[in-house]
């Protein structure tokens, strides 16, 4: 692996898993199928800010589809079932397979995902985390 010319500074300890992180975004599928918005919804009636992925997979079922969550990846993908009693004249839609890729952030966690009139919504919650700031005892060398 290739450092990142940034990432070789002595005053950036421990950012190694933001380097492996940014090496898997330039490796993501340059293939541009599903397409997909992200938006922001605002903070609302005490409600969090968040973040919202829609992906464009009409003719999509539930049960065609797999999201999980690995090292902060977000990964759908999608697999019709071919059916074999029906017969096609022309077939213009494909059936085809997908699979995209998200990085999310430290404290970015998934609120729930809904499928509807062909759009999968990802709903992701931002925890802001805690200001801790922490004393640290200066012990006596020998």
């Amino acid at each position: 692996m290739t450092r990142l010319a940034g990432f070789s500074s002595p005053l950036l300890l421990g950012f190694d898993e933001l380097e492996r992180m940014l090496e898997r975004v330039s490796k993501a599928s340059g293939d541009g199928y599903p397409p997909y918005n992200i938006e922001r919804i605002r903070a609302t009636n005490g409600q969090p800010e968040m973040l919202r992925i829609t992906l464009a997979i009409a003719g999509f079922t539930e049960a065609d589809l797999d999201i999980t969550l690995e090292r902060n990846q977000l990964t759908v993908r999608g697999k019709q079932q071919e059916d074999a009693e029906r017969e096609f004249l022309h077939r213009g839609i494909a059936a085809r397979q997908f699979q995209r890729s998200f990085v999310l952030a430290e404290g970015i966690e998934i609120a729930g995902a809904t499928l509807e009139n062909g759009l999968l919504s990802i709903n992701l919650t931002r925890n802001e985390p805690e200001s801790v700031v922490r004393k640290i005892v200066i012990s006596a060398g020998r």
